[in-house]
């Protein structure tokens, strides 16, 4: 879990605690914790807004999360996303599945763009890295897994 703390270096106004309490900055009264699963959840959202990505997971995770998906509450946003949080730092990996026809060279960036601006301005804090690892293309001609219904088999 992230902490995002600030210390009060020059003390409390007047130099006595208790005094001056509307002046002092809120922002040093306490901490803020961010749990992991929340920078996971902001990652996902933001990873999923760019433009040429299809899906996210590698192939059994997808497959295991359009199952989940269909169990009330059961949620994919953070399917796909690993991160590491420290107290001022994260680091992220996402594996994506991009649309055919798309640079894929350019998706990536665009994703880690978007993800990191997200998370600094978030969750305050410093994004050092973003690994994405694209695990699939999606073909024009193919059927969306993620949209079959595991109820039903397929008739051939």
């Amino acid at each position: 879990m992230a902490e995002v703390t600030q210390q009060n270096r020059s003390g409390p106004p007047g130099g006595r605690l208790g005094e001056g309490r509307g002046a002092s900055d809120p922002r040093v009264r306490g901490k803020t914790t961010i749990a992991d699963g929340v920078v996971e959840k902001i990652a996902g959202m933001a990873a999923r807004e760019v433009d040429g990505v299809h899906a996210m997971g590698a192939g059994m995770s997808r497959t295991f999360g359009a199952v989940r998906d269909r169990v009330p509450g059961g949620s994919s946003v953070t399917r796909g996303v690993k991160v590491e949080v420290g107290e001022t730092q994260a680091a992220i990996d996402l594996d994506i599945v991009v649309e055919y026809g798309v640079s894929i060279t350019d998706v990536a960036n665009d994703v880690r763009e978007n993800v990191i601006g997200a998370i600094e301005r978030m969750a305050g804090l410093e994004v050092v890295e973003v690994n994405v690892t694209v695990d699939d293309v999606k073909l024009p001609d193919e059927g969306d897994e993620e949209e079959q219904s595991p109820e039903r088999p397929r008739l051939q």
